[in-house]
């Protein structure tokens, strides 16, 4: 049986397991990666770290075992590092996806025809480089797969796949070249930028892992989630980490630019293989799991994330308290970064059994909005959804979900489906399995069939559009931004 070393490389932890022909994931390590936040709003990652874990758990996994014959390699996307070739040594810290130091210069930006976010690698790109004082030529540009697969092949590759370009805010709405006005107007070289490459497809050599294995595989961290709960000609999945992502498959057809949509929904690249890229939409919820480390760690409400559940089960309502989690402002449809949580309909009847499950409800209904937004976006209805992440494990939860989309909602087997689809799609790449063969393999944990008649649904429904507008624009200035 033919297996493939699969490499998650995620915001705070670092992943490795074997995927094999049949899709079981096998021999898994992880890893905490260290996250620093030196000011408000400023997410540094430690890019030699992540070169050196990585390699570390690729070697214990293979240890374990046993070499495989491929390498698929996902990641955290847009999180960007730049670094000298000849030493090897990035010029500062890798700036994470979150990073916002650079909110004023997409702002400055906007008014030369560039309309970037500052979530983007463009403008991150743009201000390492502006700080080490070294001139863009003499330096190189990477996202994490990037740096990942310049340290597996020895400094012999330095590619980018185009699920990972297309959203650095430095490609065509092709994604099949880097944008030269753009970098020109950043203060880049297109000397720095990777080769694009497809996301399965043959990438180099990993000749620092035992047995030398071929990188067959390149994706980021949602298109590859997508992958791994086996959405190929069609889907749409919702991933429940410390935000939630819904990413659904659209079509051979591009947009028209790699801007937001009306819907609040993006455009992304689900996947390419011999040039053929595979489009898809996705919306963002800003905060899911992490309104659940917020009542374990700051309230105070839980030990365990696991104790939601019970207590949430443990009263035949939320006593019409209503939870917005809007802990870091909302993100698809309204993207106002103004706005901020609440909870709303407290009385000194009020227990903590309330609050939690109106917390879990609050999320179940902004996972519903994205499929609200997608259904808008993609102009059709979505049959399933299908749920990975920490949250997933939450029957409560779940449930929840299918009741306020009205659709059946099935739970993926692997809680983290990311890694799983890095070495399917690795062995997809080679050639060791069909995409056919990959969409047959779905077999979910659980099925969950929504409950409420569908009058109730659309009350509730209506009832949370009058919670979101109590948050919204809590901090005007800030509601005013847009990127």
């Amino acid at each position: 049986m033919v297996r493939a070393l699969a490499i998650d490389i995620g915001t705070t932890i670092l992943r490795t397991g074997i995927v094999d022909t049949s899709g079981n994931l096998t021999h898994t390590h992880q890893h905490a990666l260290s996250v620093r936040t030196p000011n408000p709003g400023e997410v540094e990652l430690d890019a030699r770290e992540i070169a050196r874990r990585t390699l570390e758990l690729a070697r214990r996994t293979l240890a374990d075992g046993g070499e495989c014959d491929v390498v698929g390699i996902t990641n955290q996307r847009a999180s960007t590092i730049v670094f000298d070739p000849i030493t090897g040594e990035p010029v500062g810290p890798a700036l994470g996806w979150q990073d916002l130091r650079t909110v004023i210069d997409c702002l400055v930006l906007q008014g030369e025809g560039l309309r970037l976010a500052p979530n983007q690698s463009a403008t991150k790109a743009q201000w390492l480089v502006r700080e080490s004082g070294r001139a863009p030529k003499e330096l190189k540009f990477a996202t994490i797969e990037t740096w990942v697969a310049w340290h597996l092949t020895g400094g012999d590759a330095h590619v980018s796949d185009h699920s990972n370009a297309g959203v650095t805010g430095l490609v065509n709405a092709s994604v099949n070249q880097w944008d030269e006005r753009a970098l020109g107007i950043l203060g880049l070289d297109i000397a720095m930028m990777p080769t694009l490459v497809d996301t399965m497809g043959d990438q180099g050599v990993a000749r620092v892992l035992p047995g030398s294995p071929r990188i067959t595989a390149l994706i980021g961290d949602q298109p590859a989630s997508l992958f791994g709960q086996c959405c190929i000609t069609r889907g749409t999945k919702i991933t429940f980490g410390t935000g939630a992502m819904l990413d659904t498959i659209s079509g051979p057809t591009g947009p028209s630019t790699m801007t937001k949509f009306d819907s609040g929904c993006f455009p992304i690249v689900g996947r390419s293989q011999h040039g053929s890229l595979v489009w898809g939409i996705e919306g963002i919820v800003l905060a899911a799991g992490s309104c659940i480390e917020w009542l374990r760690d700051d309230l105070g409400l839980i030990e365990s994330p696991s104790d939601t559940e019970a207590l949430a089960l443990s009263v035949e309502s939320s006593n019409d308290v209503w939870f917005v989690p809007a802990l870091s402002g909302l993100g698809t449809p309204q993207w106002d970064f103004g706005a901020r949580g609440g909870f709303f309909g407290i009385t000194r009847g009020t227990t903590k059994a309330h609050l939690v499950r109106a917390v879990l409800e609050g999320i179940a209904h902004r996972g519903a909005d994205l499929v609200d937004a997608a259904q808008q976006q993609i102009g059709s209805v979505i049959e399933e959804i299908r749920v990975d992440g920490g949250m997933s494990a939450n029957t409560f939860f779940v449930q929840a979900l299918a009741n306020y989309t009205g659709v059946p909602v099935t739970v993926s087997p692997q809680r983290e489906a990311t890694t799983r689809g890095a070495g399917l799609m690795a062995l997809v790449g080679a050639g060791h399995l069909s995409l056919e063969d990959v969409e047959l393999m779905w077999a979910p944990e659980r099925v969950l069939i929504p409950q409420l008649s569908n009058d109730h649904r659309l009350g509730l429904r209506a009832a949370w559009r009058e919670q979101i507008a109590r948050v919204e624009k809590t901090i005007p200035e800030l509601s005013a931004v847009e990127f």
